[in-house]
């Protein structure tokens, strides 16, 4: 798993990247949670996220926003942080120009900020939301999703209601063409203490499910 170091909007990002096989194989970009609150791309889900997708043949990235680790800058409260992740994915793409599809999948505020990427890049077929946080952060850019995904939660998180992720996954699930998979973890709080291996068990069936053929698309998505 080589460091890499490339070039951000705010100057050099840090990151840990894993080429897949494949000169085709999919890509994964990995977002982490909030940076002033402690999240870097060495948490733990992050970590154990960015390796469900390398296990799967993917060609894998994850990265320190800026100012976090060995990334310059300094916090963006989104702006530059969206910026960061447009950069992280131009790059990845520009070493594997092959890789035709990608996937984006974030925890917390890496989950807000994955889903405007979503949004900008045709090419991403794929999400995973992990507790995302709609009480705190906007995600009416959501109009429409252009892609299918799952969101992922615990009925114990205090930092995003329970009623709040459900008020945006109900709003998801109207639109056509896409399909929201919703799954809520039992007894999980918004850091999932106690309960990471059943959320990875839940990421990881999703994404064989999808890679399978199944909980995807109803129309064919268009590359850019």
């Amino acid at each position: 798993m080589p460091e890499v170091i490339f070039n951000g909007p705010a100057g050099r990002l840090e990151g840990r990247y894993q080429a897949a096989k494949e000169k085709n194989a999919p890509i994964a970009l990995v977002l982490h949670p909030h940076p002033r609150f402690g999240g870097t791309m060495n948490n733990q889900i992050v970590y154990q996220l960015f390796y469900m997708f390398v296990e799967r043949g993917f060609t894998t990235l994850r990265f320190n926003f800026r100012g976090i680790g060995r990334s310059q800058g300094e916090f963006d409260h989104g702006s530059g942080e969206l910026s960061d992740a447009a950069a992280a994915l131009d790059w990845i793409q520009a070493i594997h120009p092959d890789s035709k599809n990608c996937w984006v999948a974030g925890y917390s505020f890496g989950s807000w900020i994955g889903m405007q990427l979503l949004m900008r890049r045709p090419e991403i077929e794929g999400f995973m939301s992990i507790a995302p946080q709609p009480n705190s952060y906007d995600f009416s850019f959501l109009a429409p999703c252009p892609s299918s995904g799952l969101i992922i939660h615990g009925d114990k998180d205090k930092v995003a209601p329970p009623k709040d992720v459900q008020g945006l996954v109900d709003k998801l699930k109207t639109q056509k063409g896409i399909l929201i998979t919703q799954k809520t973890i039992e007894g999980a709080n918004h850091f999932f203490t106690d309960h990471t291996p059943e959320l990875m068990a839940e990421c990881t069936e999703y994404l064989d499910r999808r890679l399978a053929g199944e909980l995807s698309d109803i129309r064919p998505k268009r590359l850019k």
